[in-house]
């Protein structure tokens, strides 16, 4: 798994990114590409903002049972796996706005960098190390840029 926090690969996400346009066809999954740009602001908007409500004690405990290590392990994403409420984005967005979103959270988690993240708890599964963090970011990342083919 690349390293999310190393900056050759913040600057390859990025220029990856930066090939995306409002019109990119997706090659599986229902979302366009200013839908998945928002998409995956909700993960960098949960460790950054409080727009999203945490989870309650049991919920927060499923989520730590059985979601916890397929989002934080090193094995991809299968195409069209279910996706949590809290991450559906089914509204039109503005690409621009999303995408320059985006960007500015990755350029500032990798500013950060891989030390800030160690330990730092989760949203939704507890604390995490800086491996599983790199690995919630880069991978989530991967997957959607892959879905739209940059």
């Amino acid at each position: 798994m690349k390293n999310i926090f190393d900056l050759n690969v913040t600057y390859e996400v990025i220029a990856r990114i930066e090939n995306l346009k409002p019109n990119s066809q997706n090659l599986w999954g229902k979302m366009n590409a200013s839908q998945m740009l928002a998409h995956c602001n909700v993960v960098y908007e949960m460790v950054y903002t409080e727009k999203h409500p945490k989870p309650n004690f049991f919920m927060k405990l499923i989520l730590k049972l059985f979601v916890k290590n397929p989002v934080t392990n090193e094995k991809p994403y299968k195409k069209n796996i279910p996706t949590a409420p809290s991450f559906i984005i089914i509204d039109e967005k503005n690409f621009e706005s999303e995408k320059n979103k985006l960007l500015a959270y990755i350029k500032e988690t990798q500013i950060k960098g891989e030390n800030f993240f160690d330990g730092k708890e989760s949203h939704s599964f507890g604390v995490l190390n800086k491996r599983q963090w790199n690995n919630l970011f880069y991978k989530h990342l991967d997957h959607h840029l892959s879905q739209f083919g940059v």
